[in-house]
């Protein structure tokens, strides 16, 4: 039987670190509000940024008559625009995630808590999915460092239950998000009908996509040998297998072939493991 993880907790010393940082994205996102984020775009803010030739269709308001009346030629001024970035978290939660020492969900939560303040500390939007066999669950995006306490509340209640099917999970996610923005899943990829389609679907719906493949020790390095029966953690079916160099050159072959599609289906990768020391267990 599954329980919910413990209370999600951070020091004060750690949460003055993580105001110090802020989401960098690598595409402008319009969101539905005028946002706090600084945009590489220009717009129409209050902020003066630079001045470029007046072209057909410009509007006549932005044209500067003072350099009209200088060069006798129109220019139009730019300014600084804002930027409203979401952030969507998304968790695996199948019951492979409860897998390890402390569990992967564990960690999962604890990540995604501590990004999920970075966001809101910077008047960011932030919504949560929560991975199954599909989205099971769900944190409407909000704005706000109020919100925090009620973002952790609700990750220490998740639970590591059911199986995994990340392409309808992802898919399903992308299908329902009214706006694109920065998602970052934060799974262990074990799902044997694979990733890659539900990594697609938020890139084609224009989500800045970045996976944090998360493993435990004993995952990264197996120390296991010998013949062994296992029994998968979401199916119950049981293999009787054989572990020898072979084999384990086999599945590091699988962990790097995970690797590269997460880099071909995905704007930035990260792997970690849950038993290493982060500046989440703080």
């Amino acid at each position: 039987m599954t329980t919910a993880i413990r209370t999600i907790s951070f020091t004060p010393d750690f949460l003055a670190q993580l105001e110090r940082l802020s989401l960098a994205s690598r595409r402008t996102f319009r969101g539905r509000v005028k946002g706090e984020r600084r945009s590489p775009r220009k717009g129409q803010s209050v902020e003066f940024s630079d001045y470029r030739p007046y072209g057909i269709g410009d509007d006549l308001r932005y044209v500067d008559w003072n350099i009209f009346g200088r060069l006798d030629r129109l220019h139009v001024k730019l300014f600084v625009d804002e930027e409203d970035l979401c952030l969507h978290l998304l968790v695996d939660a199948s019951r492979s995630m409860e897998f390890g020492k402390p569990t992967k969900l564990e960690y999962a939560a604890r990540l995604a808590a501590a990004l999920g303040f970075v966001g809101l500390v910077n008047h960011e939007r932030v919504g949560l999915g929560i991975l199954r066999d599909r989205v099971t669950e769900g944190w409407s995006p909000v704005r706000g460092r109020n919100q925090f306490p009620h973002l952790a509340d609700f990750l220490s209640q998740v639970e590591a239950d059911g199986a995994t099917n990340l392409n309808n999970g992802l898919g399903n996610y992308a299908r329902r998000a009214r706006e694109p923005g920065l998602a970052v899943v934060i799974s262990d990829l074990l799902d044997p009908a694979g990733f890659e389609a539900g990594l697609r679907a938020l890139l084609e719906r224009r989500f800045e996509v970045h996976v944090i493949h998360l493993l435990s020790a004993e995952e990264l390095n197996p120390t296991l040998t010998g013949d062994l029966r296992l029994q998968d953690a979401e199916t119950g079916e049981v293999r009787e297998i054989s572990i020898d160099g072979d084999a384990l050159r086999g599945y590091r072959e699988r962990c790097a072939a995970t690797a590269s599609a997460c880099t071909r289906s995905s704007s930035a990768w990260r792997r970690s493991a849950t038993g290493a020391r982060s500046a989440t267990d703080a």
